[in-house]
């Protein structure tokens, strides 16, 4: 797949930066890093919630942002761009 060669700054599957990932990022089957998505959406080559929605993701994605101290208004515009992540892209 080329979306694997490419180096994401962003969880294709959340949107949270890696840099704010304590593991840095998710992990392949192997133990290698992946460079797509975060330890929170993947480990050890399959996602945690493989049969979440991207409207699930959104909502989660949100609440998590507002847990945080982030007004619902910008967590609202930070999820708008989620279904362009490779994730969700159909």
């Amino acid at each position: 797949m080329e979306t694997t060669m490419k180096k994401f700054k962003r969880c294709q599957s959340c949107g949270m930066p890696f840099k704010k990932d304590p593991k840095g990022s998710g992990t392949n089957s192997d133990g290698t890093k992946n460079n797509m998505y975060c330890s929170y959406c993947f480990i050890n080559g399959e996602f945690l919630q493989p049969d979440m929605t991207l409207e699930e993701m959104e909502a989660l994605v949100k609440e998590k942002m507002k847990e945080m101290g982030m007004h619902g208004f910008i967590a609202k515009l930070l999820t708008m761009g989620t279904a362009k992540l490779e994730r969700w892209k159909k």
